[in-house]
């Protein structure tokens, strides 16, 4: 049996054992099927061992690319926020304000740097916060769309295994 194969087989079981844990930890918090005080249900049960080690932790790889994911997403939609709404300055009253937050998509600062001098302190602050945050912007975006392959690639690598068949070619022509 070959690596793949092992790999396809352990995580074809594993997948359905994980998820029978987390099922039968969670009814074990419902003894019969009734709702009970927490101080009578048996001790042991909140230690989520069913949840948390025989269940989430299995799920772990593919968990953490979703994660990933969702922490390349956030980072994404934060940073079109911060492109979008400007940065806070000081527009020379030395008051520190937001002047481009009620801006609409057309009159929006991005598209019109005249309205950049409004701006007098910190010095280049627009410059500064359009620049880092398109920048975490595209890395927001690539860490999602690899998170999201990684998934995908998980998930078929755990149903399907990753085990190639050889080629005759490959074996007669050595």
């Amino acid at each position: 049996m070959c690596t793949g194969k092992c790999s396809k087989c352990i995580g074809i079981t594993l997948f359905p054992l994980a998820v029978c844990a987390i099922v039968s930890n969670i009814l074990l918090y419902f003894p019969n099927g009734q709702v009970l005080q927490v101080s009578e249900i048996t001790d042991l049960v909140w230690f989520f061992h069913g949840i948390l080690g025989a269940g989430i932790l299995m799920l772990l790889s593919v968990a953490l690319a979703v994660l990933g994911f969702a922490g390349g997403a956030y980072c994404a939609v934060i940073s079109s926020l911060g492109l979008f709404w400007g940065p806070l300055c000081d527009t020379g009253d030395g008051e520190y304000l937001y002047p481009f937050r009620n801006n609409t998509l057309e009159e929006n600062y991005l598209f019109n740097q005249t309205t950049w001098t409004i701006c007098k302190e910190p010095e280049n602050i627009i410059l500064w916060n359009t620049t880092l945050s398109s920048i975490l912007l595209a890395i927001g975006v690539i860490e999602a769309i690899l998170c999201c392959i990684q998934v995908i690639n998980g998930l078929i690598g755990f149903i399907c295994g990753t085990c190639m068949r050889k080629r005759k070619a490959n074996i007669s022509g050595m």
